[in-house]
């Protein structure tokens, strides 16, 4: 049936026959049967600014979407004329809800939360090798099951980061309230993170890095020269063209005006309206001075225009439009079009009045010069991509503009427009040839939304934390599937709603800061995990040696779970810490290989001053049960302490200040530790006893010496450490992830 009112989507089935016209939201994907002056506007689909011309005939079904010009899609407008479809997809079937469909889909792990993963994994293969360890030889030594299975289980959860949850919720979140007062919303805390360890940023590139307004560069006469003249004759014919609205013609009047062209000396007389078989438009109108003739003004599109041309204007004189001239004028056209400039062609001629105008008066004109037009690059783009690219982040354009405009655009910016491919080409791809080429590729060009997708996990598949900065429905499954998703304000609801992170402010240098503050969480998360994992792993290896060697057990269960709960206070402030420069300017990724390299390094010099203390405390000092638990308690909570603020930096400790909040939440709890054995209620709650002044004093010497060997074992450890860690990052990324 041909339906000629406007049904309801859902009654829409294929197989319908649809009438179109100006205004007219496309209903469903369908086949154009008849078209004329058919425009439709695709840019929330594709990312073409322009409207694109719909037409029937025969296209490629792999062409990408921005190249098939018989058929329209749900979701997009019709911009001008009329159009007959036959419906061939309805609903989830559509382009369009393919696209929903892959936002419904499970969202893949992101760079952060595979780290986390794995430093899980090596936890739990820690706790199982220490609890089998401590209850074979409790059980061997005779000891009650129900306190060595007690003692066992708290050695293993000492060693896990308990307030990791918290520690991490509280630094992700002052992050976030750091980001958006600097216009940045965080809608996913996770993101910061991933923010931080992203090295490849992939962007749309209409309305992200360009304004998304379409404006005229230049109008010039045919040989490439400014010209004033061909300017206003171009306003004249955009000023007085009744025909179909486009941002061309706006482009026009707005530079016009600016030019000082508002006002009009010349009297429209008649119009040669545009189609799409000529592909331009003359306005006939009578000048002030020459009321007995009448002037021809012609725009349009390159190729037709001069196919009328009998003449080209050189320096105010008409010659012949020989072969020569044709060439140079070519030559020059496909300069400007590999400079990603959009041409028009503008001619004229002056012919004798008469009343009315037709096609056949469009002839021996005489060819006046060009319009290039240009959708600009945002001010900031350029010093944006520089300011990443110092920060470990290269930026890469995936847009389904063509391909000379995003050249000319990646130039303008700082990007090479040689490193390029188009969508048909990644379409005869197979996977392992996009992750080897996606690396070398600064421009994807001509790409349909899933390409965009695919584009996206491929460089994931290589090592990289990707970020995906896009603003259009089409953008919406990248933003999905990237480690994290970045939009705009302005941005199609899609887009936000699939986003991680929506920037407030046009300044797009707002992502460096983004960029800057998630490398500074990404770090102090990690510092608490690396240091107080290798404090509690000294620790507990400390006890689970110690455990046949003593007739007691060195700490009881509670002991320890207070001991882990004193030292993990202070550590809530870390978010508040400073961050050393170079893990700003560097990525910053999880490298579970160096935390355990850093847990064993740094807990094992624990462990050798825990042994000391015992041998003080054992053949030294001679004391009991109580008096070890509570010396111990003492040593182990104020080295694990002092480690902090040791370890914090890979700066001499001296020479990097903690922020306050640190340092005094530090320093309470280890008074707080000092005090506990003196406390009444406290001590005799948990077994603790008072301990003598000679004693105290030997135990604070053996923390001093930790402090001191610790120092110098990091810089050892960072030196050794540092140039591997850039090497393995550079092996991962070559390697692909780690699973």
């Amino acid at each position: 049936a041909v339906v000629r009112t406007e049904p309801p989507l859902s009654c829409v089935v294929p197989g319908d026959v649809v009438q179109l016209a100006a205004g007219s939201l496309v209903p469903a994907d369908g086949i154009v049967l008849e078209a004329l002056d058919f425009l439709v506007t695709e840019a929330s689909l594709t990312g073409e600014s322009f409207p694109v011309e719909k037409r029937p005939g025969v296209v490629a079904a792999d062409s990408p979407l921005a190249g098939r010009t018989n058929v329209v899609f749900l979701g997009t407008s019709v911009r001008s004329g009329t159009a007959r479809i036959l419906v061939v997809r309805t609903g989830r079937s559509t382009e369009f809800g393919a696209i929903a469909a892959r936002l419904k889909a499970r969202e893949p792990e992101t760079e952060f939360a595979r780290g986390v993963r794995q430093f899980g994994y090596l936890l739990v293969r820690i706790m199982i090798v220490m609890v089998v360890f401590v209850l074979m030889v409790n059980q061997a030594l005779g000891r009650p099951l129900i306190e060595s299975l007690l003692y066992a289980v708290a050695l293993a959860v000492g060693i896990s980061p308990e307030l990791l949850p918290a520690i991490v919720s509280v630094t992700l979140s002052r992050g976030a309230r750091i980001l958006a007062r600097r216009g940045v919303i965080v809608r996913r805390l996770e993101a910061i993170e991933n923010l931080g360890s992203m090295d490849v940023l992939c962007t749309d590139k209409t309305g992200t890095l360009t304004e998304g307004v379409i404006s005229l560069v230049a109008s010039v006469d045919a040989a490439g020269v400014d010209s004033t003249a061909v300017q206003g004759l171009a306003w004249l014919n955009a000023v007085h063209e009744t025909g179909i609205a486009n941002p061309l013609d706006a482009a026009i009047v707005t530079a016009g005006e600016r030019a000082g062209l508002g006002t009009d000396d010349a009297a429209k007389i008649d119009e040669i309206p545009y189609d799409f078989n000529r592909k331009r438009l003359t306005i006939v109108v009578k000048e002030r001075d020459t009321p007995d003739r009448h002037r021809l003004v012609t725009k349009g599109a390159y190729a037709q225009v001069v196919e009328v041309c009998a003449h080209v204007l050189q320096n105010g004189v008409e010659v012949a439009l020989d072969e020569g001239q044709r060439t140079r004028l070519d030559t020059y056209f496909r300069r400007c079009g590999e400079d990603g400039y959009r041409v028009l062609a503008v001619a004229t001629r002056v012919v004798e009045a008469k009343p009315g105008y037709t096609h056949a008066d469009e002839q021996d004109l005489c060819l006046a010069g060009f319009l290039l037009f240009s959708d600009p690059p945002k001010a900031d783009a350029a010093r944006t991509i520089r300011n990443l690219a110092r920060l470990g982040c290269r930026t890469k354009i995936i847009s389904g503009d063509n391909r000379y405009v995003t050249a000319h655009l990646a130039a303008s910016i700082g990007l090479d427009p040689r490193a390029l491919l188009t969508g048909p080409q990644i379409a005869q791809l197979g996977d392992e040839a996009l992750w080897h080429l996606a690396e070398r590729t600064d421009l994807f060009v001509e790409v349909d939304p899933q390409q965009k997708e695919r584009i996206v996990r491929a460089l994931q598949r290589t090592g990289h934390a990707v970020g995906y900065l896009g603003d259009g429905i089409n953008d919406a499954a990248a933003l999905h599937a990237a480690d994290v998703g970045i939009s705009v304000e302005g941005a199609v609801d899609v887009a936000r709603d699939s986003a991680d992170v929506v920037l407030l402010k046009s300044d797009l240098d707002v992502l460096r800061t983004g960029v800057e503050e998630g490398r500074r969480t990404f770090a102090n998360t990690l510092k608490y995990i690396s240091i107080t994992t290798s404090a509690n792993f000294g620790n507990m290896v400390s006890m689970a040696l110690a455990t046949p060697l003593l007739p007691f057990l060195p700490l009881a269960a509670k002991q320890i779970l207070l001991n882990n709960f004193l030292s993990d206070l202070p550590s809530i402030a870390i978010s508040t810490d400073r961050v050393d420069r170079e893990h700003i300017t560097h990525v910053q990724r999880w490298d579970v290989r160096e935390v355990r390299h850093f847990m064993i390094v740094f807990g094992l010099i624990s462990s050798v001053f825990d042994l000391l203390t015992f041998l003080v405390l054992l053949k030294v000092f001679a004391v009991g049960e109580s008096a070890f638990q509570t010396s111990w308690f003492i040593v182990s909570l104020l080295t694990e302490l002092a480690v902090v603020l040791v370890l914090r930096t890979r700066l001499a400790a001296w020479r990097s200040v903690p922020s306050r909040l640190l340092l005094g939440a530090t320093l309470a709890v280890a008074t707080t530790a000092l005090a506990l054995p003196y406390l009444p209620g406290v001590a005799a709650a948990f077994g603790f006893t008072p301990l003598a002044p000679s004693l105290l004093a030997a135990l604070l010497a053996v923390v001093l010496g930790y402090i001191l060997s610790t120092e110098i074992a990091k810089r050892l450890f960072f030196r050794r450490h540092g140039a591997s860690g850039h090497r393995a990052t550079r092996r991962r990324h070559a390697a692909g992830p780690a699973s």
